[in-house]
């Protein structure tokens, strides 16, 4: 089976070694490039995905290089990678023809999700593939990570939603998975070896919105070099994620909304329609009703996109997920940094269990990270997380007010010793075990071995995908 082939173009030999490695593990083929022999390997070795990077302060000669190769393949996907990032250089990007853009040092695992999909794009659209070729491109399916009643609910609600192909709206606050959600409908759905197209709203700037959405005519605009297929024509058959869509102004919306209905898109400065068939879901960590009563949101829209809604919880109301998401990113870390750490300390996970976590999952990944680069011994303890984090969760010594957050965080300290946790707490047991029913816990403490096996308590519980 064909690997699916990157062509990088960087002048800086870090830059495009720190690609190699992170890429090459993951089956690519990579081909190097400098600014005098791209063209030639793009003719020669018809990559899948072209990073280009710009390294300096002057992008110019980067974007010269993007249009050069818009003019010689108008379809290949192309992500641009710089060090010196604002708005007016995205949009010249996005103007010249890049299809996607980060900032170094970028979030490796946005950039590979956005190379999985543009390279399944490009591969969809190309003439003479296999229908085994088409499905090596498949994204890896991810799964939220947790065995708390709600999210056990969640999950199993967003199983039932995908097989439907009705339209998806996904609520919950900022770094509680709605991505992650969104992919889930796509891979359990009959699409799933189709396109997944994410369009972040929030970070579109709203003169760009109509052409990275919709997709523009050669010659539309000044830079319009070529004709460029917008969002929902390269996700045709599969599915598209209007991410944080509360931040779209409303003309775009209007647009989007007749696209739906419609089931058909019209280029920027082009004249005819072209007939387009995915599934939408779309996402916002807004209250969709402020939005609508600030005139932010247009009510058709909304009642358009609300078929099936999912509220996802906030890490604080679901802490005995906690253990579960810090053995999943110690598998990670370890992995990464070619340690063996077991686990958290028995202080340092009640004082997790103490804490709010206004950042949800992704602040407990970005902590446990921050832990590693301190090179913990075999278990992570409260002095080798950030200072910040140690004031932090200090401040929370003791046990919480709140009554749940007390039973949860006496169950982990007396691992779930029904009986211990009854004089803890100077209650009755049969009151543990009725506040344990009213709060819908469930025992929930993984340990991670050396081997990576889990403890006899935690076996068949868990999950390996990525959050």
């Amino acid at each position: 089976m064909e690997k699916r082939r990157i062509l990088i173009i960087a002048a800086d030999v870090l830059l495009g070694q720190q690609l190699d490695d992170q890429l090459r593990a993951y089956g690519f083929e990579l081909i190097h490039s400098d600014a005098d022999d791209f063209l030639k390997a793009l003719s020669e070795q018809r990559p899948d995905v072209v990073l280009a990077c710009s390294y300096h302060r002057r992008i110019e000669d980067c974007l010269q290089g993007v249009r050069q190769i818009r003019r010689q393949d108008r379809s290949v996907p192309i992500i641009m990678l710089t060090r010196f990032s604002s708005e007016s250089r995205a949009i010249a990007a996005f103007r010249a023809g890049v299809d996607d853009y980060y900032k170094i040092p970028f979030p490796s695992r946005a950039l590979l999700t956005s190379i999985w999909k543009h390279a399944g794009a490009h591969l969809m659209s190309s003439v003479g593939r296999t229908e085994a070729d088409r499905r090596s491109c498949r994204l890896p399916c991810p799964v939220i990570i947790g065995q708390s009643r709600a999210i056990q609910e969640i999950k199993s609600y967003l199983r039932r939603v995908a097989v439907t192909d009705s339209t998806v709206f996904i609520t919950g606050e900022t770094g509680t998975g709605k991505e992650i959600a969104a992919e889930m409908v796509h891979c359990s759905s009959s699409r799933r070896d189709r396109p997944f197209v994410r369009i972040n709203c929030a970070a579109i700037p709203d003169e760009l919105a109509e052409s990275e959405i919709f997709g523009h005519e050669m010659g539309a605009f000044t830079g319009a070099v070529a004709t460029k297929a917008g969002k929902f024509e390269q996700a045709d058959g599969g599915s598209v994620l209007l991410d944080e869509i509360g931040d779209m102004c409303t003309f775009t919306q209007a647009k989007i909304l007749r696209t739906i209905e419609r089931k058909e898109v019209s280029r920027l400065g082009g004249k005819n329609t072209f007939p387009v068939d995915v599934r939408v879901i779309a996402a916002t960590n807004r209250n969709p009703e402020d939005l609508m009563s600030e005139g932010k949101f247009r009510k058709d829209l909304f009642y358009r996109l609300n078929v099936a809604q999912v509220q996802l919880p906030p890490l604080r109301e679901r802490k005995e997920d906690i253990p579960y998401l810090l053995q999943h990113f110690i598998s990670i870390y370890n992995q990464k940094f070619g340690r063996q750490v077991e686990g958290f300390s028995d202080e340092a996970l009640n004082y997790l269990l103490s804490y709010s976590w206004p950042g949800n999952v992704r602040e407990l990944k970005n902590l446990v990270e921050v832990a590693f680069i301190n090179m913990p011994s075999h278990r992570i303890s409260v002095v080798d997380l950030p200072r910040a984090y140690q004031k932090k969760l200090k401040d929370t010594e003791g046990l919480p007010q709140n009554e749940r957050d007390r039973l949860l965080a006496t169950l982990f300290a007396t691992n779930w010793n029904k009986s211990k946790t009854a004089r803890e707490l100077h209650w009755s047991r049969m009151t543990v075990y009725r506040k344990i029913e009213k709060y819908r816990l469930k025992k929930n403490c993984p340990r991670i071995r050396h081997s990576g096996k889990r403890t006899p308590d935690t076996r068949s519980q868990g999950n390996s995908c990525l959050n």
